[in-house]
């Protein structure tokens, strides 16, 4: 997947003169948050449906607590995600050109690797609250599509109603992508052509057409902590709660 896009997108991070360059780069940054992160939130339903079959006889036998099960199982799933992320980040931050600054790099880096866990553990809290893996399938194709359409790609957020901005703000995917660009254009002061308008610098058209300020990033790093500990807990909880066995 990374090979795929890198070569879509291939040296689209170092041409930033124009308005169609900065949204080549938004689509680009939309493509390599959203893409794999759903493939890993269904991918992982089926395994988490297998071994909570696997848990019910163990919790029986006394063997270990739920907690200490959804602890187990998320730690699993959070070091397989950092090692696909640094190699996911490696292939596609030096394919698509994205300027090679330490703080530049790591939150790249931190933000896929924060998209990859949360997508992850959203499969799985779907599967703890569902009886199987087919109605959380089920409910993860209504969610994904939704996220896709919030996460300030397809409309941007200034452009969203009024009354459907909440739901931008409650959409993880919307979070990454805005942390992204942010980190790697927001503090950006050079020149940008905007056909049919007055030139302007990134920075502030970032800004003005799409609400995407890098002073904010501190709370965006924190909005990624939240949902990733949120979905944990929600998690946790349902495994010791709600018990779909059938006899």
């Amino acid at each position: 997947m990374a090979l795929y896009l890198a070569r879509c997108f291939g040296r689209k991070g170092r041409k930033r003169g124009s308005q169609q360059d900065l949204f080549n780069l938004l689509g680009a940054t939309y493509a390599a948050v959203f893409f794999l992160g759903a493939a890993n939130c269904i991918t992982v339903q089926p395994v988490v449906s297998i071994e909570r079959t696997v848990f019910y006889r163990e919790k029986a036998a006394g063997m270990y607590s739920p907690l200490s099960y959804a602890f187990a199982q998320t730690c699993v799933e959070v070091m397989y995600n950092i090692v696909q992320g640094i190699e996911y980040t490696a292939i596609i931050y030096a394919m698509i050109g994205y300027e090679w600054k330490a703080a530049k790099f790591f939150y790249f880096l931190f933000f896929i690797v924060s998209s990859f866990n949360y997508f992850t553990l959203f499969g799985m809290m779907l599967v703890s609250l569902t009886p199987s893996s087919m109605l959380a399938n089920i409910l993860i194709s209504f969610v994904l599509p939704l996220w896709n359409l919030f996460a300030g790609f397809l409309v941007v957020r200034p452009l969203i109603p009024i009354w459907w901005r909440w739901y931008y703000w409650a959409n993880p995917v919307s979070w990454t992508i805005y942390g992204v660009v942010a980190s790697q254009f927001g503090d950006n002061k050079s020149p940008l052509k905007v056909p049919g308008g007055s030139d302007t610098f990134v920075k502030q058209f970032l800004e003005d057409n799409l609400g995407i300020k890098h002073d904010f990033l501190g709370y965006v790093v924190l909005a990624h902590f939240a949902f990733i500990i949120a979905f944990f807990f929600v998690f946790g909880y349902s495994i010791k709660v709600l018990n779909f066995q059938k006899r």
